[in-house]
């Protein structure tokens, strides 16, 4: 750990998590969560919906680094995926929130995000979160807006992926706005 990572472990502080939604459990995912996921990305209606063996691949592998909502019955309601930079080993980068129908509005993403953050910060070094949102997505702009208040970081946007990186260009995909939070302090 460098001098600079270290005095930020020391100056680190506690953030306000959001409150845990009753009947709601975050936990790590595995394997056998990968078709709910799926499920859930593919009936929330405004994700990029991988092949399901993606998922299986992403409970899997990237587990750590990932959260899963669950009701009380164990069934998965809700999920991150998320992944540490390989050239920037302290941001988590957000691939995907999804929360199912039947438990949305209740703050299942942004407790999602807040579990998952301190049980990264809990292992690694984490001093800041990055997602990317299409334009027009207003609920994933203001889940991670409000990610950033109550973490007191400032969040900065800037256009990652133009229209024309995509394959078809124009009218086959939205630009992706990456949302940058930082400093995270845990």
């Amino acid at each position: 750990m460098t001098a600079a990572r270290a005095d930020l472990a020391t100056r680190s502080r506690t953030p306000t998590p959001t409150t845990t939604p009753p009947g709601i459990r975050a936990d790590r995912p595995d394997v056998s969560d990968g078709p709910d996921l799926w499920r859930i990305a593919r009936d929330a209606k405004t994700l990029d919906v991988n092949s399901p063996y993606s998922y299986l691949l992403w409970c899997r592998d990237f587990a750590a680094t990932s959260a899963v909502a669950r009701d009380r019955d164990g069934r998965p309601v809700g999920f991150v995926t998320g992944y540490l930079r390989p050239d920037a080993p302290a941001t988590l980068l957000i691939w995907q929130v999804a929360v199912d129908a039947a438990v949305r509005g209740q703050g299942v993403a942004g407790y999602l995000l807040d579990h998952l953050t301190a049980r990264v910060a809990a292992e690694h070094v984490l001093d800041a979160l990055e997602t990317t949102i299409s334009p027009g997505n207003t609920a994933s702009e203001r889940l991670f807006a409000s990610y950033a208040e109550r973490h007191g970081a400032h969040l900065a946007r800037e256009v990652l992926f133009a229209v024309e990186h995509f394959p078809g260009g124009a009218g086959h995909h939205d630009a992706e706005v990456l949302h940058r939070i930082a400093p995270l302090a845990h």
